[in-house]
């Protein structure tokens, strides 16, 4: 029997490493994808993966990862992204959304267009792109981010059309409040109080393991089932601006 195979982008921290985790326990063989090498050949040898020093942004590396991947891939995990900054449109700083629009919806094509030859060629290939309840809701201060994650949900909802006589499923998983170790201390770069006080007095956030639980329960459907979006969000977050604080 053929080993599965995965790469996850992004799996240097958080969700992605926790994702890759996840697989590894399912029997796949997981790629860890990320620009940190040191982390990622951490993980790889912790999970019994393989390392593969990607940034999604830059062409010759995806192309590098697209060879390391090699001829055939069972499971595509589109991790890699971020949010900068929180400033209104009025203040807004266009490096940083060129930034987030570069790793979550440029960083997001260049990664899947070298990879469906190998995902179709598994006949039956999974794509799981991780979205964000920001591609789904506005709020203020988040136009440069709501605006990507919008692109990110786009996208997939365009590939699955591309896709539609292809043996592959094109997923999102689409996470709200979820606290990680860098998400938002990237976000506010690297203002710690700033971070923390985003998650303050809320009851069980969610945290990675849980998004890469529901990763993995996406992308190990039969192959003739393919979830098109799983919106995930802690209990207390009743919607993007409701969320119960103690």
């Amino acid at each position: 029997m053929t080993t599965r195979t995965a790469v996850v982008t992004g799996a240097s921290s958080g969700i992605g490493a926790a994702t890759a985790r996840h697989l590894a326990r399912e029997g796949f063989t997981v790629l860890c994808a990320a620009r940190r090498a040191d982390r990622i050949e951490a993980l790889a040898a912790e999970i019994g993966g393989r390392a593969v020093a990607c940034d999604v942004t830059d062409p010759d590396s995806v192309a590098a990862l697209a060879a390391a991947a090699g001829p055939r891939l069972d499971v595509l995990v589109n991790n890699a992204g971020g949010a900068f900054g929180l400033a209104p449109v009025a203040e807004a700083d266009p490096d940083e959304w060129r930034r987030m629009y570069d790793v979550n919806v440029l960083g997001l094509m260049r990664v899947t267009k070298a990879l469906i030859p190998a995902l179709v060629a598994s006949g039956a290939g999974v794509i799981v792109n991780v979205g964000s309840t920001a591609g789904r809701i506005a709020y203020e201060g988040g136009a440069g981010y709501t605006a990507a994650k919008h692109g990110t949900k786009v996208v997939t909802e365009t590939l699955r059309l591309e896709l539609f006589d292809q043996p592959v499923r094109v997923c999102e998983v689409a996470p709200g409040m979820v606290r990680t170790e860098e998400f938002a201390l990237t976000r506010f770069g690297g203002d710690q109080a700033r971070a923390d006080a985003v998650y303050a007095g809320v009851p069980d956030p969610l945290v990675a393991d849980d998004v890469a639980d529901a990763i993995t329960w996406v992308a190990t459907r039969p192959p003739h089932v393919n979830i098109d979006e799983l919106v995930i969000k802690p209990r207390a977050q009743a919607a993007q601006h409701k969320v119960h604080r103690i």
